[in-house]
């Protein structure tokens, strides 16, 4: 596959296919987890879960960290050295250690001290012993799951785009499967749901690291010069991907604890196929811009910038759909996803049409705005890419769920996340339109799509 010369319709779209379904695939973990947890156990197993969320959310985030900061460095470089030898599997080798050092760090902590973090995440005394119960499997291989994100990137990037998406599929698939026999017929409960969670991503390893036997691997450890700085370099470009994720825990932790003090259980219980959902939003605009970014930082480094413009035109035509598919469903069909997570009560039913609405209004633009990011990391823009991050999963979206409860009611909580979708794609299509306008012409001859 030839990113400087290939016809850009035919790569975006065979990218964007593994990459949906790789992104898709991975949100199938806790999805399903919650789905036969909620159908066993209640509403309680879905609030349990929906507690456990951030900690999926922290460890994703480090394995894009290294994953899309390590990829996007190293395709830029292949770009600018037209295809030749160069240092860029260096970055490979430094994201690798990074990867270790996070993942023995975050380990340590999760084993050490889960019950003060499900705690600070959420948890009262009835939803602790099932978020614990849950998690005890999972413990044991923990540091898989960041493997499996950076590994992931680094596929795509080494044109391997199919085989990120069966190491993937196959550990979702065993995890569907593995979750109704754990949980229903051999009668764990939670705790089935996280075994097979468990077994499920050492599949997915295994699986991904069949790559490195093949006749298509570029990847190879090589001893790095200026560990610090690469390691740094790295962190940098890919602090906006690793944020995001990491904003949708906090986010998570917030809606939590408000919803609790505010709302109470039984919108806690709603709230938790809520983060579901947006989770599968996420996904597809993480396939957005995943598919988008090798090819785009390969031809940035070449300096091409009509190719540029054209896999951002499929691009921003792909995020729309996305929009309007789920705000669209999230209006039509609300207790659609109440009904897949739990046996829910009259109650819940009654309750959660008017407050999936209210929040699903976000869907319209948050492909768009995730997607953006990958953009300007590709372009090697990390402080925009910054701005929209933190805007979006912090600073913006934590003031308004603090002070919306307070200053206009408990209801208005739902709103919170539309509100700031709408001011961060303000500055997101601003700032694409500045970055786009000032790429280079097309200085090497390419095949148009």
């Amino acid at each position: 596959m030839d990113f400087l010369n290939g016809k850009i319709k035919s790569m975006y779209f065979k990218y964007l296919s593994a990459a949906f379904g790789s992104a898709m695939i991975t949100s199938i973990y806790s999805i399903v987890d919650m789905a036969m947890v909620g159908q066993y156990q209640g509403p309680s197993g879905t609030a349990a879960l929906a507690v456990v969320a951030p900690v999926w959310n922290i460890i994703y985030s480090l394995g894009l960290l290294m994953g899309i900061g390590g990829s996007v460095i190293f395709s830029t470089k292949r770009g600018r050295e037209n295809e030749g030898a160069g240092d860029e599997n260096q970055y490979f080798t430094v994201a690798v250690m990074g990867s270790v050092v996070l993942s023995l760090a975050a380990w340590v902590i999760v084993v050490a001290g889960d019950e003060p973090i499900l705690r600070f995440f959420g948890a009262d005394e009835t939803l602790l012993p099932l978020a614990q119960e849950y998690m005890l499997p999972i413990k044991f291989v923990f540091p898989l799951f960041l493997f499996n994100q950076m590994l992931a990137a680094f596929l795509r990037n080494d044109k391997n785009p199919g085989l990120a998406t069966l190491g993937v599929l196959s550990g979702g698939i065993f995890n569907i499967f593995g979750d109704y026999v754990f949980v229903f017929t051999f009668n764990m409960g939670i705790y089935g749901a996280g075994l097979a969670t468990a077994i499920g991503s050492a599949i997915s390893f295994v699986v991904m690291l069949t790559h490195f036997f093949s006749r298509k691997n570029s990847l190879a450890l090589e001893r790095p010069t200026a560990v610090l700085k690469k390691f740094r370099e790295i962190s940098v470009t890919g602090f906006s991907t690793f944020f995001i994720d990491v904003a949708m825990g906090i986010l998570t932790v917030l809606f939590n604890r408000q919803i609790m003090e505010y709302l109470g259980a039984n919108a806690l219980a709603i709230y938790g196929p809520i983060i579901n959902v947006s989770t599968f939003v996420q996904c597809c605009a993480y396939s957005v811009g995943q598919a988008a970014q090798p090819i785009i930082s390969t031809n940035y480094g070449a300096g091409n910038g009509n190719r540029i413009k054209q896999t951002l035109r499929y691009a921003l035509y792909t995020t729309v759909f996305f929009g309007v598919f789920w705000t669209a469903l999230s209006f039509a069909c609300p207790n659609l996803y109440i009904r897949i997570f739990m046996e829910p009560t009259a109650e819940i039913l009654a309750m959660a049409p008017a407050i999936i609405r209210c929040y699903g209004s976000s869907f319209l633009l948050l492909p768009l705005n995730i997607f953006s990011t990958y953009y300007f990391q590709a372009i090697l823009k990390p402080k925009a890419a910054f701005v929209v991050s933190v805007s979006r999963g912090l600073v913006i979206s934590g003031i308004l769920i603090l002070l919306l409860p307070v200053t206009a009611g408990a209801d208005m909580l739902w709103f919170a996340m539309p509100i700031t979708e709408l001011l961060v794609m303000l500055y997101a299509t601003s700032r694409i339109r500045t970055y786009t306008k000032k790429l280079p012409d097309e200085t090497l001859a390419a095949v148009r799509s």
